[in-house]
């Protein structure tokens, strides 16, 4: 619960210092859409699933995927800052900015809509044993194996934008890559080590978003 309160306090530090002013409406937004979404996941998703996103049980795979993320994210906000609030690099439309802020606020929906659906949702690819880890197939997941992801990428995808920087969207590529290939790891281990999931997979053809991926 902290962490889920300190995440935006920490993510507005970096762009309000980066940027050298708070006179930037668009970030206090942005920041209010974090905010916002932590407070509905506080008291929406599953206690066991909080506890297992902050410190996953041991075992299962690619462990340091957003450890390696972190570094990239980081970049990402204080690129914005510095480009929106000092150093005027790219110019982003008010209008595109709204817009963005939009996508913004539907992708991390989305993923904590995943999230409330679905009790094992963990940042770590491993079969839940202890919590009596089953296929999920609702909500979301009727459309997409992965909404979780597929929400995260949008969000970052269009941070960029939405802090009035184009070029912050450059730093976040690293991590698109890296969720791609997280989504194709989870797959494969799911279909091998979760009873039901290639079936699943048959039904549902696609991992992020219908008729592209």
């Amino acid at each position: 619960m902290m962490r889920l309160a300190l995440m935006p306090c920490v993510i507005a530090l970096i762009l309000f210092i980066s940027a050298g002013r708070v006179d930037l409406p668009p970030y206090w937004a942005y920041v209010g859409i974090l905010a916002s979404g932590g407070a509905v996941a506080a008291c929406a998703v599953d206690r066991e699933l909080l506890a297992e996103r902050v410190r996953p049980a041991p075992g299962g795979e690619d462990r340091a995927m957003r450890f390696l993320a972190l570094p990239f994210i980081a970049a990402h906000l204080v690129v914005a800052g510095l480009d929106c609030g000092r150093f005027g690099w790219s110019r982003v439309p008010l209008t595109a900015q709204a817009a963005a802020l939009a996508g913004v606020a539907l992708g991390y929906g989305l993923s904590i809509w995943a999230m409330i659906v679905n009790r094992f949702f963990s940042p770590v690819i491993r079969i839940q044993s202890e919590r009596g880890h089953t296929l999920v197939t609702r909500g979301p997941y009727r459309w997409v194996r992965h909404p979780g992801y597929a929400g995260a990428l949008a969000a970052m995808l269009l941070g960029g934008p939405a802090l009035g920087s184009w070029w912050a969207g450059v730093c976040i590529l690293p991590v698109v890559v890296l969720m791609l290939r997280r989504t194709a790891l989870e797959d494969r281990y799911l279909a091998e080590h979760l009873p039901g999931y290639a079936e699943y997979a048959g039904r549902v053809r696609w991992r992020l978003a219908p008729g592209v991926y």
